[in-house]
């Protein structure tokens, strides 16, 4: 007798610059077995034996096997055709055929989606948004992406990218984006940005900076990672960049809140992990500069799922490819 389709699993997977993450998990979003597997991903045929070698791990980890797979990549992403047309992360990546690579070794359905789209699908699955129809992820990085639940469907505009809220304009004619724009959120919040900004400000500050540059050890090893520990440690020029930072942070939350009127937007990623009183700061502008009937009943709240957010999305997509 066939198994129910709740008693499959599916591997989710999540491919960064150096590192991916498998897991394969169960229909309540559970991880029964996982692998971290630190990589240098620019060979894409590499990339795919790294994924097969880390499945493999998994299913001997685990006693079961997979009935379908999700794999989130940051980037612009070919959802159809299972196509990276192009990724951040992986500058030698164009036209990469990745999900009919996965499909002909594995022999199992593959869907690809762009990472902050699958980490949003497993915060509305299985962590802060269950059961909710309308609701924003917002994840900050090393760069800023995010995704939108409205009416309970994620949107995925008419190209699949939809959810690029780390390209909305803040400041227009503001800092260059890593994109063509300028003033974009991420060129602000986004780890890179916020790297950049830290050096600006030693730079026109030497003796202001002394602190961030002793903890990076020199000038141009300052970091979003640095700034935490300054600021942790209640250096007042750390306190203030942590302050515009989540000036510029709520700003696009508010242009978010009233676009969108979500009942929730979720907060997650390694700078709002390092540095989570952007969480608290921000949503206090936000209460006083959004719209008043959207901010009303408005919840925002840090991801539930952290790290395990986007293999546990991708798997919880994958689910749909199962029949």
């Amino acid at each position: 007798m066939p198994l129910d389709i709740s008693q499959k699993y599916t591997l989710g997977v999540d491919i960064g610059g150096t590192k991916i993450e498998t897991a394969l998990v169960d229909a309540s979003g559970v991880i029964l077995a996982s692998q971290h597997r630190l990589i240098n991903p620019q060979n894409p045929s590499q990339t795919v034996q790294d994924i097969i070698d880390s499945v493999q791990f998994c299913y001997s980890e685990s006693g079961k096997t997979a009935s379908a797979m999700g794999v989130g990549v940051a980037g612009q992403i070919d959802k159809t055709n299972g196509v990276v047309r192009s990724s951040p992360n992986l500058p030698n990546w164009k036209d990469v055929a990745l999900g009919a690579a996965l499909n002909s070794a594995l022999q199992i359905p593959v869907t690809l989606n762009n990472d902050v789209r699958m980490i949003t699908w497993g915060e509305w699955q299985h962590g802060a948004g269950q059961g909710l129809n309308d609701l924003v992820c917002l994840f900050v990085g090393t760069g800023v992406g995010g995704g939108v639940v409205s009416g309970g469907r994620l949107l995925e505009g008419q190209t699949n990218t939809a959810g690029e809220l780390g390209h909305m304009t803040v400041i227009a004619g503001g800092r260059q984006c890593h994109c063509a724009n300028k003033g974009c959120l991420e060129a602000y919040c986004g780890g890179w940005a916020i790297a950049e900004r830290a050096q600006d400000a030693v730079k026109a500050n030497v003796t202001a900076g002394k602190t961030l540059t002793k903890i990076a050890g020199k000038f141009e090893n300052i970091s979003a990672i640095t700034l935490s520990q300054a600021y942790t440690k209640g250096d007042p020029l750390a306190r203030k960049l942590v302050q515009s930072t989540a000036r510029y942070l709520a700003a696009g939350l508010v242009s978010i809140v009233n676009a969108f009127n979500p009942q929730l937007i979720i907060l997650g990623g390694s700078v709002i992990q390092g540095i989570p009183d952007l969480v608290v700061l921000a949503e206090k502008s936000v209460r006083s500069l959004a719209l008043p009937t959207p901010v009303k009943d408005l919840r925002i709240s840090i991801a539930a799922l952290g790290n395990q957010a986007g293999v546990i999305g991708a798997a919880a997509l994958a689910r749909q490819l199962i029949k």
